[in-house]
């Protein structure tokens, strides 16, 4: 962990080691970034990095939005929201120096580990699954359930790599500039598009290597993933863990359709050369954007915690000036780029009448409900679980620094958890991925203790009674009786908890609805209809001259990817750009 990180978990206030750092807001930038979650902060360093005026507001007392690094546990630190790390692009991280900043990553394998309950035992050899990245290995566990499985997997695996691939040039293609070529009208017009914007051309001949294979990655965009599934494979704790990847942060069942796009949506990452590879940061989450926070301090940017943008300022003719915060001061800027949700964007801090009807009428139809309620636990000693106890005591196996799947031998409880959500109520066997990652990272807990951070699905955000702090204490207990069935003695490990239901991840991470991907991942709401499906908002652009969206809520959307940022700073570059030549012409 950095020094700079340590002052930040340490003091909660505006502390950066590297670069300028002005003692008060000033009264003009070129550019204000509302928000200092990841993508807020990789739009604000590339901006900066092109000699630009660069403020970054967060509204929280850290930077990081979801990922963050907060003690919550006296001694225990906590990647409080989001919590591994693989999607964030092999460029942002290159391109904005992470790792001269401090980010470091521990590598996990094996990758996933799914313990079976007692009841599902069927032999002496097939307690457990565990997966990681070879190839032998996970043929030998998957065997003890299924030979069949065992050789189809890693059929499965080179196929979905391989569209994984072809699709990968996507995430890093503006919508907005599709949209150009589509409305030219001239042959000749659409070719110097092409030639001009190489972007188009890399995606359009990356998706044509797929060839023959075409029709496959339609079908695994756009069938359930229990479809998928049930071709590939006959054993259910093999099904049950590989569908958790489909279901992660959406509420719907193994049955939608689309739920192979959220799939693939998870295993697009890339760390240290590794397709598909996860890891913890070295220091939590925070870690990652605490980097990313003094790459761009180190060249000038502004941040500033404990700043809340109350409006977008406007003028006259409906065009960007600024931001006020709550403080009441204006800080102009010529151009505003929004790391919120589109929700509080474009419905709480635009001034009333902004927007166009048929927009904002497609704004409020944003599909932002969250199954997800994050656990973070503290916890005196390593869980040692049944189907695969530690060698001796508080000794980690391998398989501790896994993804650990609770309640995943079979798809039917994936399912029956999503039914109770759905009805309002939760179910007494959520699905539960625990990960432990003070195993690799030792900066995290005490000697012998660990984090223990549970995302849990499903629950919904109106429940009987409301969230109240009985109620998430029913819950936490509900899931804690889950875990101590598969490794006993965990509660009576519990130090300390922090218990984060949809309407609490709203509150303190600005998550509308508790989404963690800023809206849906579902096909209505990707590419072209990120945000929305309309021709006033062709992601990052919006209909508000000046205003760029660059968080989640814009395409390609959630996870720690950078992305969305990236992709806003180029439009803002763009037009500041032409902004200038459009003043030089008129001087001229």
């Amino acid at each position: 962990m950095t020094q700079s990180t340590f002052n930040v978990l340490k003091s909660g206030h505006r502390l950066f080691s590297s670069g300028r750092c002005q003692s008060a807001l000033q009264p003009e930038y070129d550019v204000v970034v509302i928000g200092a979650g990841h993508n807020g902060l990789v739009a604000a360093g590339y901006l900066q990095r092109c000699g630009l005026n660069v403020c970054v507001l967060e509204r929280r007392h850290v930077v990081g939005g979801a990922a963050v690094t907060e003690e919550i546990v006296p001694s225990f630190k906590f990647s409080r929201a989001s919590y591994v790390l693989s999607l964030l692009r092999p460029k942002i991280i290159n391109d904005l120096q992470l790792k001269k900043f401090g980010l470091k990553v521990h590598l996990r394998n094996p990758s996933s580990f799914t313990p079976l309950s007692q009841k599902y035992w069927k032999n002496n050899t097939s307690k457990s699954l565990i997966l990681g990245q070879d190839d032998a290995f996970n043929f030998q566990q998957i065997s003890l359930f299924s030979v069949k499985d065992a050789k189809a997997y890693e059929l499965y695996e080179k196929q979905l790599q391989r569209i994984v691939k072809a699709l990968d040039p996507l995430l890093d293609l503006s919508p907005a500039s599709v949209i150009r070529l589509l409305s030219e009208q001239s042959l000749w017009k659409r070719v110097a598009t092409l030639l001009k914007d190489r972007g188009i051309a890399h995606a359009g001949i990356s998706i044509a290597k797929l060839g023959a294979e075409l029709p496959t990655a339609w079908q695994l965009l756009m069938a359930p993933i229990r479809e998928i599934l049930d071709q590939w494979f006959e054993s259910e704790p093999l099904r049950a863990t590989l569908a958790t990847d489909a279901l992660i942060g959406a509420m719907h069942d193994t049955n939608a359709p689309g739920g192979g796009y959220v799939l693939l949506h998870h295993v697009m990452g890339e760390l240290e050369g590794k397709r598909g590879a996860w890891g913890y940061p070295e220091g939590g989450m925070g870690a990652v954007t605490q980097a990313l926070a003094d790459s761009a301090a180190s060249h000038g940017a502004h941040i500033f915690t404990n700043q809340t943008v109350e409006e977008i300022l406007l003028d006259a003719n409906g065009k960007v000036t600024g931001v006020l915060n709550t403080d009441g001061q204006e800080i102009k800027a010529s151009l505003v780029l929004s790391n919120a949700t589109p929700k509080i964007t474009f419905l709480n801090l635009l001034p009333n009448g902004t927007l166009p009807d048929e927009f904002q009428s497609a704004v409020k139809k944003i599909d932002y409900t969250s199954p997800v309620t994050k656990i973070n636990v503290a916890i005196s000693r390593l869980p040692d679980f049944l189907s695969d106890p530690c060698a001796a005591p508080g000794r980690a196996m391998p398989h501790h620094q896994a993804t650990i799947h609770l309640n995943c031998e079979d798809m039917r409880l994936l399912d029956e958890a999503y039914d109770c959500a759905k009805r309002g109520t939760v179910s007494d066997k959520p699905m539960i991925e625990m990960v432990l990652p003070s195993v690799l990272d030792r900066t995290l807990a005490p000697e012998g203790a660990h984090v223990c951070l549970l995302f849990t699905q499903f629950t919904p955000y109106h429940v009987p009674g409301g969230w109240s702090e009985a109620a998430k204490e029913a819950y936490a207990t509900k899931v804690f009786d889950c875990i101590e069935e598969y490794a006993p003695g965990f509660k009576a490990s519990v130090v300390g908890k922090e218990v984060l239901p949809p309407p609490d991840l709203e509150r303190v991470f600005g998550l509308t609805g508790g989404n963690i991907f800023h809206g849906g991942m579902s096909l209505p709401q990707l590419f072209l209809c990120r945000p929305v499906a309309a021709a006033a908002c062709q992601s990052p652009y919006t209909p508000v001259p000046g205003l760029l969206l660059c968080g989640a809520g814009a395409h390609p959307g959630g996870g720690v990817m950078g992305a969305p940022g990236y992709l806003a700073a180029q439009a803002a570059r763009q037009v500041l750009a032409q902004a200038k030549a459009a003043t030089g012409s008129r001087r001229g």
